[in-house]
């Protein structure tokens, strides 16, 4: 019997701290694998960085065209884009031209060809 009340006041002393490792451990856990949690975090500002850098390539690309569309405008016409438009629209060709035929990539291609 006083082994019992023994084992008994030695838990109530161990308990406590025990349950607060179990909950220091769940809350490390949770701020490192959560939903919000530092790898989580990681992986957001990776593909932050992605998307910025994807936004860049658009922006210049945009501005690529900004700059051909302001070429074409009547008040200030580029004769030599007109040209190349006009070729590409027309498919017309000088007849010192150099043509290379490419075969279209896999995707573009229609099944069955």
């Amino acid at each position: 019997m006083a082994l019992i009340f023994e084992l008994r006041s030695r838990a109530r002393h161990v308990v406590g701290p025990v349950l607060a490792i179990c909950a220091a451990g769940y809350f490390a856990y949770h701020a490192i694998h959560g939903d919000r949690g530092l790898l989580a975090w990681l992986s957001l500002k990776q593909r932050v960085t992605e998307a910025q850098g994807e936004l860049d390539e658009v922006s210049e690309q945009r501005r690529e065209f900004e700059h051909r569309v302001r070429l074409l405008r009547p008040d200030s016409l580029d004769p030599d884009l007109l040209e190349e438009r006009a070729r590409i629209m027309l498919n017309y060709g000088h007849d010192d031209d150099i043509v290379i035929m490419a075969e279209p990539p896999a995707s573009e291609t229609q099944p069955g060809q």
